[in-house]
């Protein structure tokens, strides 16, 4: 969810934040109070005053744009895009509303007919507002416009647009943004431009094993491991692809050398003790399970090894109380309150 609203809604182009607040402080008219308002949260107060300063003729600049903002602000997009829509036909270069009108198209699911605004925003206020510039590049993203999106994420992130790591950051937001076929093609340029990149091996290994393909991830984890041998996240990696690859006694090596660079996250100690359980070595599956459980006891897949680790030591009670564990986080987790 993108979250952009601000209080320095009424600022213009090129004013800092130094200036704006000295001017908030002199200024105690019922524009700025009730600009001040909706920063606070109090949009119910905030709307009052709106109704009654649109009864004026004409209209205060500004009015149409604040009451945009309560309406964005409440997930009221419909009514938020008219309000904005209003705000730009009262005052065509109002870039707060123009941007904010592209947000909510965007938060509408309209990212092309959003690009337009934010481009035109972009330039004169990013520098105030890099919400905005990221939803540009996402909706880039959403149109297939990945040069463009690779143009905006470099700018925002300082780095050469047509760098190597330009290509990686693609694939990485290629990828959490459910494209996985093209963050693979983002990240293979990466290498072509620098194959020693760190983290690209990292990501081409993560895409294979959302294929299911656990050798292929083997290859690329062990090529991170190389570049990046540091990297306690490479070596949890690994040890999960070597489980899926059967390699239990490898993945045991790697996984004891995830917890010996990253000893408080839980996913290594989960990990090996599903290893050590496929090698029947329930006792010590058990140690490990316990500490992750008191890390973090509300993950249902260590409630459910711990249940395994039990059953095969025989302690059954303890078994039927991790399996009841397990099955009432799952639930709470597909039926929230």
């Amino acid at each position: 969810m993108v979250s952009i609203v601000h209080s320095n809604a009424q600022q213009n182009p090129g004013t800092n934040g130094l200036e704006s607040s000295t001017r908030s402080a002199e200024s105690s008219g019922p524009i700025e109070e009730t600009q001040r308002l909706i920063s606070r949260g109090q949009l119910s107060e905030a709307e009052t005053r709106l109704d009654a300063l649109a009864s004026q003729q004409p209209e205060p600049a500004g009015v149409e744009r604040m009451r945009g903002m309560i309406h964005y602000q409440r997930n009221e997009f419909a009514a938020a895009n008219s309000a904005f829509e209003k705000a730009i036909v009262q005052d065509p270069k109002d870039l707060q509303a123009t941007q904010m009108r592209g947000v909510t198209l965007y938060r509408m699911g309209q990212p092309a007919a959003a690009i337009p605004l934010l481009e035109r925003a972009n330039t004169p206020i990013a520098s105030e507002n890099a919400d905005g510039t990221y939803v540009l590049a996402v909706c880039y993203l959403d149109v297939h416009r990945y040069d463009d999106a690779r143009r905006i994420f470099a700018q925002q992130y300082k780095l050469p647009a047509d760098s190597a790591a330009s290509y990686l950051f693609m694939g990485r937001m290629l990828l959490r943004r459910n494209y996985p076929v093209e963050s693979e093609k983002m990240t293979r340029k990466a290498l072509e431009l620098e194959p020693k990149l760190p983290l690209a091996h990292l990501l081409l290994g993560q895409l294979a094993l959302s294929r299911s393909q656990a050798a292929e991830a083997v290859v690329e984890f062990e090529a991170e491991r190389k570049i990046n041998p540091m990297d306690g996240e490479v070596y949890e990696r690994l040890g999960d692809s070597y489980l899926r690859a059967l390699r239990y006694e490898d993945a045991q090596q790697a996984l004891n050398c995830a917890l010996l660079l990253e000893p408080n996250s839980t996913a290594p100690y989960i990990l090996l003790g599903q290893v050590l359980l496929k090698r029947d070595d329930a006792l010590t599956a058990l140690n490990y399970l316990l500490r992750a459980e008191r890390m973090d006891s509300n993950n249902h897949l260590t409630h459910l090894l711990l249940g395994q680790a039990y059953r095969a030591l025989g302690r059954k009670e303890d078994a039927t109380r991790e399996y009841k564990s397990a099955e009432s986080i799952q639930n709470s987790v597909e039926n929230p309150k």
